[in-house]
């Protein structure tokens, strides 16, 4: 929901801003990651929505969730999401995190589904080839797609690489058809 990016993005920022100048954006991003899955919970939802469920008892319970003793300023952050009812853009502000994390850095995600697993050589050499192409490092999320039929379909941003048997069908059929 573009509406709820756009909501999440000063948020993601600021945060990511304070991990910058603390030199710790690693933490934040495994904090951001326990409470964005805490406020993604449908049952934590539905109590994010509630208007019996009070700021401290929202807070009490979130934190309690967690499992995680956060430091000061994360306790903060949760505070005033809770304030401004926004704790249920922490998926998104992670989410955004994570971008920024990644960009700081010259990371991109690259999203592999392959028909069949891949051993280790095979995904190292996949991730060196969009390596080389991209001119940045790659972080390699891998999936199976068994409806591929064969070979890999790769996602990186908005491009797309589609070396699958079922891509190159596809294509045959369009050509076919024309």
């Amino acid at each position: 929901m573009a509406e709820s990016a756009t909501i999440a993005r000063p948020y993601a920022e600021a945060v990511f801003g304070l991990a910058d100048k603390t030199g710790g954006s690693g933490n934040w991003l495994d904090a951001l990651g326990t409470m964005a899955q805490v406020a993604g919970n449908p049952e934590m939802r539905a109590c994010i929505g509630n208007p019996n469920v009070g700021p401290k008892a929202l807070y009490d319970l979130f934190i309690a969730l967690c499992k995680t003793d956060f430091p000061i300023e994360a306790r903060n952050f949760v505070r005033v999401l809770i304030a401004n009812d926004r704790l249920a853009l922490l998926p998104e502000i992670y989410a955004q995190f994570g971008e920024l994390k990644n960009e700081r850095e010259g990371v991109l995600e690259a999203e592999i589904r392959t028909a069949f697993p891949l051993d280790n050589a095979q995904i190292n050499g996949l991730v060196a080839d969009i390596s080389r192409r991209f001119k940045r490092r790659v972080q390699p999320r891998v999936t199976l797609d068994k409806e591929l039929i064969g070979g890999v379909h790769v996602t990186v941003g908005d491009e797309v690489i589609d070396g699958s048997v079922r891509g190159k069908l596809e294509e045959m059929a369009a050509a076919l058809k024309s």
